[in-house]
């Protein structure tokens, strides 16, 4: 399998783990201080570029506030995820290229369809990940950028939707 085939791979895999909703599986893929970033929209064609000191839609520093917002899930604890929505991922135009370090830079696009209380909504973007090779020779994701394009939303933004 190639580099863009190995990337790929594991950005769809990425995907199904989430509509499964097999979180554990899910959470395996990153690193512990992985970055999961969503910027907000500053303008109509510029979005935040700095995490800690701009607006988000979501940030999380490292791995832990997205086993934070599992944990909830799992214990009821987040009330706009009850019921939990179904999700479909699409994620295609997939490209990768090796950095010096030996990591991959990743960008794709994205859409997301989920039903929830009787209605259909979407969301679409583009994705940025650095995926970082283990001694295993699997990737593990270092580095999650996501843009939404939709982000006029009907309820709160989740993980999940993106």
């Amino acid at each position: 399998m190639d580099d863009v085939a190995r990337c790929a791979d594991l950005l769809y895999t990425e995907a199904r783990l989430i509509d499964q909703k097999a979180w554990d599986d899910w959470l395996a893929l990153y690193l512990p201080d992985a970055e999961f970033w969503v910027p907000a929209w500053e303008s109509e064609h510029s979005y935040t570029s700095d995490p800690q000191n701009e607006i988000s839609l979501i940030y999380y520093a490292d791995r832990s506030g997205l086993e934070d917002r599992v944990f909830r899930l799992r214990t009821g604890m987040s009330s706009a995820s009850v019921p939990l929505p179904r999700t479909s991922h699409l994620v295609g135009n997939v490209q990768a290229s090796e950095q010096a370090n030996g990591d991959f830079e990743v960008h794709a696009n994205w859409q997301v369809t989920y039903f929830k209380h009787k209605e259909t909504h979407f969301f679409a973007g583009q994705y940025e990940y650095t995926l970082r090779p283990q001694d295993d020779g699997s990737l593990r994701i270092a580095r999650k950028k996501i843009i939404v394009i939709n982000d006029l939303i009907p309820q709160v933004l989740d993980f999940y939707h993106v």
